[in-house]
Order: C-alpha cells, then sequence, then structure tokens
C-alpha cells in the first residue's frame, strides 16, 4: 500500500508541532518547490534520501499496438529518482531504525 498525501500530512504533524492545515500547507509548499524546480530542468537533491533527475528523452520511432502502425514519438523530458546510499542501506536492513 501506498503512503498517500494525506497519511504524509497527517504523520509530519504527529512529529511536529503543526497541525493538520499548516502540515498540509507545508507539504503543498515544499511540493510545489519541487515542482517548479524540475520544470525548469533543475535536479533536485535531498540529503540522506536521493536526487530527482530531469532526463531528456530523443525523439525515437515507436510502434502503435493497436494498429501496427510505425510512428515518431517526440522527444520529452522524464523525471527519475535515484536512491541515496544511506536510504538504499535502510531499505535493505543495513541500518537500523
Amino acid at each position: 500500500m501506498a503512503l498517500t498525501k494525506t497519511e504524509l500530512t497527517e504523520r509530519l504533524a504527529e512529529r511536529t508541532m503543526l497541525d493538520n492545515k499548516a502540515a498540509h500547507e507545508a507539504l503543498e509548499n515544499i511540493l510545489e518547490i519541487m515542482k517548479v524546480t524540475l520544470e525548469s530542468g533543475e535536479d533536485v537533491m535531498i540529503s540522506g534520501f536521493g536526487k530527482f533527475c530531469v532526463n531528456e528523452k530523443k525523439a525515437r520511432k515507436g510502434r502503435n499496438p493497436a494498429t501496427g502502425s510505425s510512428m515518431t514519438l517526440p522527444k520529452r523530458r522524464v523525471v527519475t529518482f535515484k536512491c541515496a546510499g544511506k536510504l538504499r542501506d535502510r531499505i535493505n536492513g543495513a541500518e537500523q531504525c
């Protein structure tokens, strides 16, 4: 089961002195800053967590699976995530919580 934004807001409120409304606003502001930064083509790095990177994909040939016809897929930008070593170790049990 995935952690939703609502659950994340509730957990943030529990761990801080913020009420749910303030925690929600803080989370929304952080996410908006990340969105604007990624949209401008810059990476977002959070120490101990990971790095969100914007990568350029070149135009390429593709195929419509429904019709089988070939087409050219336009170039695009995608966001990828690279996990920090500390987080990877923690997920794999090398570091106890």
